[in-house]
């Protein structure tokens, strides 16, 4: 059941901040309330759904004129802030009811030129039918038990059997124009409605306060939800730890051999393996389900209309069947758009033919996307999904959107316009390790693969660090905590990759640890504790990463810090160096073994870099040490410069992006000739 979160004070605390004007504060209770919507994942997910008030506001002339503010393109529900309800003068819009048809690409410069502000977001495809609809305040959501209800043959009959005359019943239009005329028809021939059932879509609610329109949206919520005997509110985002997950990586670079002629990257991936998920593959109507269709139009954006279903046998390490499976859902995507795309009103382009969410039995459901945000996004719609069709289905029937209509959203033309405008940025679908990723130089090196787009796995072995670095990161990066010393360290660290993201395909072997002191006095211990840190977990975590670069046979790159201590020792640091050495010729032979593969292996020779290793004991130990001053020594280089860590990062991304260098050593010490590899 939805719990109602509205609490007065906090509306009362929106409004007092948005200062005095009596808009601004219905503005900051709606973004109060949008929010309140947002954050529930059974009421909405992932840009859908959208909130709008009618307010007044004064023209040019000082006149006060009707606007609307209604959420706008690019923005989340859960997050939404003011400037993400565009305002747009209403009465112009009024005018649009009168005619019999507009095109979305009218509707859409209608919407635009009667902006308040020039450079806002577009208003939402829905905000006609917000405009036609008298309420100040008009809630829509996509609720799982709505769903549930909007998706049954019966649906029309169930809703009055729900709700009476409560509730209008809109049948199925596309999004736009039409559908906001027609919902607006409904809602005139029984003005007493408190919100309004869009078959095989979703959910309206309107009141004359915030407050009364998101009761409303609770309310009817919960009594779909009580008649269909849903107790639990759904689960969303639920990853339980697996040992069955071999064929994600696989799975990757299958998708993206199949996608070769577009020269497409692997998807990143998101797995979903709760016991709910894991309950439904005891079904016996899997594959019927699997085509039917999503449970709402704009779901079809992001998860494509139906799975890719793997089942046990496909599961086998056999690369050429998963590939026939994957091949297949191909040839059946491509034969879908060659049925409907003839019959559209203007030509369309072909999307590219890959699955966006796999229902893979034993293993779990599994979003995909360009990035790990796409990939979450598609996750959360197929757990969704799944309740809605299982519940569905055993209530009377689950039956969504037809294939034309699925087709129409999928195609729609104002989606087909965004095509191939704008440059995807140079790491997206990348996932990225990177060890010591706490550190002063794991985290500036993982702050710039994720600007690039990639997906970080910071490895560390400070939980604590850890937390703070990934807050810095953001919510779409992740974690792993171990000691990359010990046994079996590196390949835990890969299967956490795969479990969050699907695979690797660039391994910053970044973590290290400087020990001084004489080798004639050094305990070797600690000699061999050096080397275990500064080489072997160096060894371990570049095979690990080879070995599933391998299996998604796409190639790779593994990037070692090398220090300059491996070219120009230093005084009592042979425990450092020599590691390093050793390290820097690991570099060089796997440059030779992993070539055939594709896979890269370069590395970076910096110093003195303010960091965990080179601390300000540290940096005070070594400058008496050559009877300088800290300045004098950190600066010790011919650019007279302190080297930073983030410049060490930007050599790795440099790196990362010559695909045709491997083998190599960069320097970033700002100039040291007797450290030169040259």
């Amino acid at each position: 059941m939805i719990e109602n979160w509205y609490r007065a004070e906090d509306a009362q605390r929106w409004r007092s901040e948005a200062g005095n004007d009596p808009a601004d504060q219905e503005l900051g209770e709606r973004v109060y309330t949008s929010r309140l919507i947002g954050q529930n994942p059974d009421l909405l997910m992932h840009g859908g759904g959208n909130t709008s008030v009618k307010v007044e506001r004064p023209d040019l002339f000082g006149d006060p004129q009707r606007v609307l503010h209604v959420k706008g393109s690019g923005w989340d529900l859960d997050v939404i802030e003011a400037p993400g309800l565009p305002a747009v003068w209403l009465d112009p819009l009024m005018k649009l009811r009168a005619l019999e048809r507009l095109s979305d690409e009218d509707m859409v410069n209608v919407q635009r030129s009667n902006l308040l502000d020039s450079s806002s977001p577009n208003p939402s495809v829905e905000t006609l039918l917000h405009a036609f609809l008298p309420h100040k305040y008009v809630d829509h959501t996509h609720a799982t038990p709505f769903l549930i209800l909007a998706n049954l043959p019966n649906a029309a009959d169930i809703c009055r059997e729900i709700f009476g005359d409560r509730l209008g019943i809109v049948p199925y239009i596309m999004p736009g124009f039409g559908l906001a005329r027609k919902a607006a028809e409904v809602f005139d021939e029984n003005p007493k409605v408190e919100g309004l059932l869009l078959l095989q879509h979703g959910h309206f609610t309107f009141g004359g306060t915030a407050k009364e329109s998101y009761d409303r949206i609770v309310t009817h919520t919960n009594e779909v939800a009580a008649y269909f005997g849903l107790k639990e509110v759904t689960p969303i985002g639920v990853r339980e730890p697996a040992e069955n997950l071999d064929v994600l990586p696989m799975l990757r670079g299958v998708i993206a051999e199949v996608n070769a002629a577009r020269d497409a990257p692997m998807p990143v991936f998101d797995l979903r393996n709760g016991s709910a998920v894991m309950d439904f593959f005891h079904r016996t109507d899997i594959e019927a389900l699997a085509m039917r269709g999503m449970a709402s139009p704009d779901h079809v954006l992001r998860t494509k209309g139906f799975p890719l279903v793997l089942r046990s046998e496909d599961l086998t390490g056999d690369r050429a069947r998963l590939k026939a499976r994957v091949e297949e859902f191909a040839d059946t995507y491509r034969a879908y758009f060659d049925r409907q795309a003839p019959q559209a009103a203007e030509p369309k382009t072909l999307l590219t033919p890959d699955p966006k969410h796999a229902w893979i039995e034993g293993v779990g459901i599994v979003g995909m996307g360009p990035n790990a945000k796409a990939a979450a996004a598609a996750a959360d719609l197929a757990e969704q999904n799944l309740r809605v069709r299982a519940v569905g289905e055993d209530a009377g029937g689950f039956h969504p959107l037809g294939e034309k209509d699925r087709f129409d959203c999928e195609y729609w033309s104002l989606e087909q316009a965004k095509l191939g405008k704008g440059t995807p940025p140079p790491f997206q679908g990348k996932i990225v390790i990177v060890t010591g990723g706490a550190g002063a130089i794991g985290l500036a090196t993982a702050r710039a693969f994720a600007d690039g787009g990639a997906s970080i796995l910071l490895v560390d072995r400070d939980d604590a660090a850890l937390t703070q670095a990934r807050a810095t990161l953001g919510r779409w990066h992740a974690t792993h905590v171990c000691d990359i010393t010990q046994e079996g360290a590196a390949d835990a660290a890969m299967k956490a990759a795969i479990h969050r993201f699907g695979g690797v395909d660039i391994l910053v072997s970044n973590a290290g640890s400087a020990t001084g002191g004489a080798l004639l006095n050094l305990d070797d211990r600690d000699f061999r504790a050096a080397f275990e840190l500064n080489f072997f977990a160096h060894k371990a975590f570049a095979l690990s990463a080879a070995r599933a670069m391998r299996t998604q046979q796409r190639g790779g790159q593994i990037l070692f810090n090398i220090s300059k201590q491996a070219i120009n020792p230093g005084k009592d640091m042979g425990a450092y160096g020599t590691p390093k050495a050793a390290t820097m010729f690991l570099l060089r032979q796997l440059t030779l073994e992993l070539a055939g593969m594709g896979i890269r292996v370069n590395g970076v020779n910096a110093d003195r870099i303010r960091s965990g290793l080179l601390t300000d004991d540290f940096i005070q130990e070594r400058a008496a040490a050559r009877h300088v001053t800290e300045e004098e020594y950190m600066g010790g280089n011919l650019l007279g410069r302190e080297v930073e860590a983030t410049h060490v990062a930007d050599a790795f991304v440099a790196l990362a992006k010559l695909a045709r260098t491997t083998g190599h050593v960069v320097t970033v010490d700002g100039g040291n000739t007797e450290a030169e590899l040259r």
